[in-house]
């Protein structure tokens, strides 16, 4: 197994991006944006985790099939929130429609 030695330049970058997240989730979160609060903070929060798996995780010099296995967990995640999202916003239909 090859070692990859990532210079601190490139660890300062991720900790500046992650604080620059890090203070656009608090900007967004004195923002009234009424229902998109929390969609713009889980865009905010999957952003943090993929620069965090992308470089601490070193992804970027992993294999093809370690890559394909992350995506495809990324993808099960969202569909699963995709999923959970439309049970949860589904809800009040059913008793609004049988007179609840």
């Amino acid at each position: 197994m090859s070692s990859h030695v990532t210079p601190k330049k490139t660890y300062f970058a991720v900790f500046g991006t992650l604080m620059a997240l890090t203070a656009l989730t608090v900007a967004a979160a004195t923002v009234d944006l009424g229902g998109l609060n929390t969609v713009v903070a889980l865009a905010i929060a999957g952003c943090k985790a993929g620069v965090v798996i992308w470089f601490f995780m070193e992804v970027r010099h992993a294999r093809p099939m370690t890559r394909l296995t992350v995506a495809a967990g990324i993808l099960w995640l969202v569909i699963m929130l995709i999923l959970l999202s439309s049970d949860y916003i589904s809800r009040g239909w059913l008793g609004r429609s049988q007179g609840w």
